[in-house]
């Protein structure tokens, strides 16, 4: 198959899915997609008024918004600074599904893609810290009214993997009441079972053979995201892993506003088309959490002073899963506490100005002031955040936060996580054969 470099489609999401896919509020056509080809695919935050994605009576004052936001933050950062106590295992390499945990974690942004023989749209949510593979099927008995379901009946190249397939005696809690391999998931108060199975999965210009995924029969005892999942994590389990030889593990994505109109951002897989010219730090390894794209960073600034932050705070270290990683499903960056205590006090001092607090946001401001940068040193590279990084503004601009946290006191963390805000209107390549993330500014908001 010849290699391209399909963009896909991403839309930040945490909220049920409706179709369709192309929507226009206005005869502008300000909504309107533009179909996907070659290496281009447009990204449309999910509050926009264009979102597919907007709930029908969606957060309207800036208070509501944050604090689901923040909330939601919450729970990934428990669900990412838990995988510390997750033990290797030797045959992760064979395993298409992840924990429940893992498998059913909310991601900031989704993908539009195509699944099965003739193709049927979905919109699956992309997470760069899971090897995640799923979707709702037709026949799931308690999924969400507003799934996008895959119809496998539908589908001339469906396979369900039978129990004497190497994948099915890998899986957690997989069990085999006929010859199909089932396997059972929990999340929360939400039970999920599922059927291990593959289809032909298409992605702009490219379409893949015999896609290894969970397909989703039932589900009770609460709601579960409604959108598929497609994990862009680093290990073997992955859509990376699974499409090696068409895109040789490596990826970047543009992130845009979450309040931009449009389909802006972009999502670049595969070495063609990426940049040439981009400062980079290496990709740093840990065997309990091989799917997370750590990196060492060494240091940050506020304004030009390099704060005093204990080593410890920043270090990476494999044995505890401490360090820094890049996740696109967090929308906040999240610091240990001694790192974003050193942050806040040394940006409260350069603002000056009286802080007020807003749910989870310690550092808010009323009317207009002077705003330091914000910069994170890592091992040759620097990634300094502009305001629209920094601070999160309510719509009438009258008040702003600073768009950070510390991690969860109900959580003994050491993990450090630089989120989608903090990434937006930056290319962030992902480049695994040569151990490496890169960053530079490159403005994909409309």
């Amino acid at each position: 198959m010849a290699l391209h470099s399909p963009l896909l489609v991403l839309l930040l999401t945490t909220l049920p899915l409706l179709f369709p896919f192309t929507l226009a509020i206005s005869s502008t056509g300000l909504c309107s997609a533009p179909p996907d080809h070659d290496s281009t695919i447009h990204i449309l935050p999910t509050y926009s008024p264009c979102s597919p994605l907007q709930p029908s009576t969606p957060p309207s004052r800036f208070l509501d918004t944050l604090l689901f936001l923040s909330n939601r933050d919450v729970s990934r950062f428990l669900y990412l600074s838990s995988l510390p106590a997750a033990a290797p295992s030797s045959h992760r390499s064979f395993v298409p599904i992840a924990s429940g945990r893992n498998l059913l974690q909310s991601s900031t942004y989704v993908a539009r893609a195509f699944l099965g023989t003739p193709p049927q749209p979905l919109l699956v949510a992309l997470d760069i810290s899971s090897d995640a593979a799923w979707f709702p099927c037709s026949s799931c008995s308690g999924c969400t009214s507003s799934s996008a379901f895959f119809s496998p009946n539908r589908s001339s190249s469906f396979l369900s993997l039978p129990c004497n397939s190497p994948q099915c005696s890998q899986l957690p809690n997989h069990s085999c009441p006929g010859k199909t391999c089932t396997f059972n998931l929990t999340y929360g108060t939400a039970s999920i079972s599922s059927t291990l199975s593959q289809d032909s999965l298409s992605l702009a210009a490219d379409s893949i053979n015999s896609y290894t995924f969970g397909c989703v029969v039932s589900a009770s005892g609460g709601s579960i995201p409604p959108q598929g999942l497609l994990g862009l994590g680093r290990g073997p389990l992955s859509f990376l892993s699974q499409t090696k030889n068409l895109y040789f593990s490596t990826f970047s994505y543009c992130l845009p506003g979450f309040r931009s109109p449009n389909f802006a951002g972009t999502l670049r897989l595969g070495p063609s088309g990426q940049p040439k010219r981009i400062h980079t730090t290496p990709l740093l390894s840990n065997p309990h959490r091989p799917s997370l794209y750590y990196v060492n960073m060494t240091a940050i600034r506020v304004g030009r002073k390099r704060l005093l932050i204990p080593p410890a705070a920043l270090a990476f270290n494999p044995s505890t899963g401490a360090g820094t990683i890049f996740d696109s499903g967090t929308m906040f960056t999240r610091l240990v506490s001694p790192a974003y205590t050193a942050v806040r006090d040394e940006f409260r001092r350069r603002v000056n100005s009286p802080v007020t607090s807003l749910g989870g946001f310690d550092t808010c401001y009323n009317g207009s002031v002077v705003l330091p940068t914000i910069t994170f040193e890592f091992d040759g590279m620097n990634m300094t955040l502009s305001e629209e990084n920094t601070m999160i503004h309510s719509s009438s601009g009258t008040l702003s936060c600073l768009a950070m946290a510390s991690a969860p006191d109900n959580v003994n963390s050491v993990l450090n996580v630089i989120a989608s805000m903090q990434q937006q209107n930056h290319r962030v390549v992902f480049d695994l054969p040569n151990g490496r993330v890169g960053v530079s500014r490159e403005p994909c908001t409309s």
